[in-house]
């Protein structure tokens, strides 16, 4: 009896699956038993332009089970790829068909052949060894238009946190420096009275973890309810306190916390790899147990760095959550125009550039009791100061095309999305008072205005007893709820290319910085 053809034998290019080799020392080729578990994106039954388009008029919004059955996978598709994955001696470890991804995991021989990559070892100076690739990755052509996303072949570190600890070396002359609890800065910053009863936060984290002793010691010195922690581990990621990402992590609990101490915190522990940020954004935004209606994440990298199909991928995630009332707190970067990139452009950060996450810059405070007699850009040095500036990947969206954002700065002229949208304290010198690993500090970056804003949304959608999910076309419509940061710029390239601050809307904190009421009153 004649053999059936194997209908996944023809390979063709992946589109925007290009990626660069790593900087790092090329090693052996991977082990061919190593097992490797990769994530594929499948499309959606249907568009949700239209549906988006419809949030932005009425304000309409889907239930998880509604969203899952309009836009999540569709059977065929599923056994299109169970078909595949059998075909290539690979098992089909999870399906979710509202998170659109599913798991595939084999030997490294068998996923290098399945889509037709060379996978090596890669060693950085004084760093741990990771599997890398380079080039393009292949899929069958009976695949191409199903398969929207392939994620896990290369684990290299993706995305760095954005903090900066105060360091008590020498300061400028004219500096003074102060440091704020994260209650303080609600009253300064004029947050609706609130404690986030009801609400839930969630957080991004891609190393490090948290000391619930630590916690318990922070909040208490604030006299402050301990809030609710859950530890969700995404993949193998998991609570890992001890490392020097433990900064990141405190300051993200305990800003949050403090801002809507009765919210429960849920953390999702995720790998440091692109396939670890896909995997933690859509199961944060699809989590149907704990359901957070807030989500913030202060990880990322200059765009880049970024495969096509990782920022289109994370991106649609991004819709699903507009859709689903879930608002995303992002931050900005710490390094200014340059983003730590080095090559004399200007670059904005990524996943703070998607349109559909609010983006957060940061300023230098400077308050007497609750009234604020300073507040400018915050830049302090070349590698202390915000991110922010325009977009050379997403276009301008349709909620900002009144607000004046400048064409590129770069030889582009790209008229792209004008990153941060808001901004509040993240200088070190005028930073937060935070607990780490049994030790006091102030830290800073826009790692921290992230969580400030999140606890924000959270005092919100309590007061309003409905989640606000994506409020940047309302705010672009308000202008007049932000205090306008006029004085700075975050220009930190070798070329003098970045941004000023200015009258409006500006690359370097968006619309300015909230008032909290205010803005409860517009949503």
């Amino acid at each position: 009896m004649a053999q059936k053809p194997n209908p996944f034998k023809t390979l063709t290019v992946f589109k925007d699956s290009a990626r660069k080799a790593p900087d790092a020392k090329k090693g052996k080729p991977v082990n061919a038993s190593d097992s490797i578990e990769v994530t594929l994106r499948i499309r959606r039954k249907k568009s949700v332009d239209e549906a988006l388009k419809e949030l932005e008029k009425t304000g309409k919004t889907y239930s998880r089970q509604q969203y899952q059955q309009d836009f999540g996978l569709n059977d065929a598709d599923v056994e299109k790829v169970e078909e595949f994955a059998a075909a290539s001696g690979l098992s089909v470890n999870h399906t979710s068909y509202s998170r659109r991804s599913m798991m595939l995991k084999g030997t490294a021989a068998n996923i290098s052949k399945a889509f037709g990559v060379s996978l090596n070892y890669y060693t950085p100076k004084n760093k741990e060894t990771f599997r890398g690739r380079s080039g393009t990755i292949k899929i069958p052509k009976v695949l191409d238009g199903i398969v929207e996303g392939v994620f896990g072949l290369d684990n290299r570190p993706q995305a760095t946190p954005k903090f900066r600890i105060r360091r008590n070396t020498k300061i400028k002359a004219h500096a003074k420096s102060v440091s704020y609890n994260p209650n303080q800065l609600a009253t300064i910053y004029d947050f609706p009275a609130a404690d986030g009863t009801g609400q839930t936060i969630g957080i991004l984290e891609f190393g490090g973890g948290h000391s619930v002793k630590d916690l318990q010691t922070y909040f208490t010195s604030l006299k402050l309810p301990v809030p609710v922690v859950k530890s969700v581990s995404v993949g193998t990621g998991h609570n890992s306190p001890g490392g020097a990402a433990d900064d990141e992590v405190m300051l993200d609990i305990e800003v949050a916390g403090a801002v809507a101490p009765k919210a429960t915190i849920v953390m999702y522990y995720a790998p440091n790899s692109t396939k670890g940020f896909i995997d933690a954004i859509t199961q944060s935004v699809h989590d149907d147990i704990n359901k957070p209606t807030v989500i913030s994440i202060s990880w990322g990298g200059p765009e880049t760095i970024w495969t096509t199909q990782a920022k289109t991928n994370f991106n649609e995630v991004c819709k699903a959550a507009a859709l689903l009332g879930v608002t995303i707190c992002l931050a900005a970067g710490d390094s200014g125009s340059d983003d730590g990139v080095g090559d004399g452009k200007a670059h904005v950060d990524f996943p703070s550039s998607s349109p559909y996450v609010l983006a957060c810059g940061g300023t230098k405070l400077t308050a007497s009791s609750t009234k604020i007699t300073s507040e400018v850009v915050w830049h302090e040095s070349n590698d202390s100061a915000t991110g922010g500036g325009v977009s050379e990947f997403f276009p301008l969206p349709d909620y900002q095309t009144k607000a004046k954002v400048p064409a590129s700065v770069n030889s582009t002229k790209f008229k792209g999305r004008g990153v941060p949208d808001l901004a509040g304290v993240a200088d070190p010198e005028t930073g937060y008072n935070v607990y780490v690993d049994g030790k006091k500090g102030v830290i800073g970056g826009t790692s921290a205005v992230a969580p400030l804003m999140a606890g924000l949304i959270a005092r919100i959608n309590q007061l309003k007893k409905t989640p606000v999910g994506f409020i940047q076309p309302k705010i672009y419509k308000a202008t007049s709820v932000f205090r306008d940061i006029t004085s700075g710029d975050n220009i930190t390239t070798k070329t003098g290319k970045g941004y000023t601050a200015g009258k409006g809307w500006d690359g370097c904190t968006g619309l300015g910085v909230a008032d909290g009421k205010k803005l409860l009153g517009i949503l």
